[in-house]
């Protein structure tokens, strides 16, 4: 071998690499929080958790006002460049309604399925979690997971999980039965106006799982049936509504007669014709702001009827 190869082959350690210990060398591979424009930031694709700047919100906002940002995000790294957040949308939100312009986010790389876990995780430790955030985040993660198990792990480990071996990995995580997160996952079969309902709590979340096993027809007929009659479905209804479908006999008339039966102990309703009222309200008005409303003009008609009297 010639000498010019020889000396070629040696590779000769620098002189940062001879100062430099092995606490160094291992500080520089631990993950690091940055501060990262809010502009570079972009939300997780189908982010199913509703980041809305209601009050809770707002006192977050006046937290980061005066504290920063005490918990960092979590982003990834885009292939076009710029970050995808994981873990930190509301914390993203608040710092853009407290004028920020950076947010402290440690950067990591993840793949689609580990950082959609992540995402879910990290969002269903909230207190308040509504049934649709519930049932799009599980049927996200139930998917990644069925994707990771799927893939050749270690030898001889098994290729496939099946719907409920991956529901009762997610039921571990989240204090459920696999059971609970299938029923949950029922739900993203709903119309967004029935889902609506259940997150607004005006159909019960037993009746509403029965219900999302009916054709997108059927679910716009029994819509339209609890609007025009103000009626939802109790459990029994559903499940004879449900057993309707699957004979294949169902039809608005069926569910008309079903929902306006007079169900056991039925409380008699003060009722009012829908067009009479419905004028008056915004049309992004969901039933119970419309309630709320109400409520609210009774209660000050009471206490100027009171006031009136006293004054006689």
């Amino acid at each position: 071998m010639a000498k010019n190869d020889v000396r070629n082959s040696i590779k000769l350690t620098s002189v940062d690499e001879l100062f430099t210990t092995e606490e160094n060398r291992a500080d520089s591979q631990r993950e690091k929080v940055l501060d990262i424009s809010l502009s570079e930031i972009s939300d997780f694709p189908n982010h199913p958790f509703k980041v809305k700047a209601n009050e809770a919100m707002l006192e977050m906002a006046d937290s980061v006002t005066q504290y920063g940002v005490l918990v960092p995000g979590l982003v990834r790294p885009k292939v076009d460049g710029g970050y995808e957040m994981v873990a930190g949308h509301r914390r993203k939100k608040a710092s853009e309604l407290a004028g920020k312009e950076t947010m402290p986010c440690i950067i990591r790389e993840l793949d689609d399925d580990a950082a959609t876990i992540i995402m879910v995780d990290s969002n269903l430790q909230r207190e308040s979690i509504l049934p649709s955030e519930k049932a799009f985040a599980y049927k996200m993660k139930l998917e990644a997971i069925k994707r990771k198990a799927g893939r050749p792990l270690k030898e001889n480990s098994r290729q496939v999980v099946g719907d409920f071996e991956s529901a009762d990995i997610i039921g571990k995580d989240s204090g459920e039965s696999g059971r609970q997160i299938q029923r949950y996952i029922r739900l993203t079969s709903l119309l967004p106006s029935i889902l609506e309902m259940v997150d607004e709590k005006e159909i019960a979340f037993n009746p509403a799982v029965e219900i999302s096993y009916l054709s997108e027809n059927e679910q716009q007929d029994l819509y339209n049936t609890i609007q025009s009659e103000d009626c939802t479905p109790s459990l029994s209804q559903a499940q004879r509504i449900k057993k309707f479908s699957q004979e294949g006999r169902l039809n608005a008339d069926v569910i008309y007669s079903i929902l306006t039966e007079e169900k056991p102990n039925q409380k008699e309703r003060f009722h009012i014709q829908r067009d009479r009222i419905d004028r008056y309200f915004p049309k992004n008005f969901t039933e119970k702001q419309k309630e709320e409303l109400v409520v609210q003009l009774l209660e000050s008609w009471y206490k100027k009827r009171q006031r009136e009297q006293q004054e006689r």
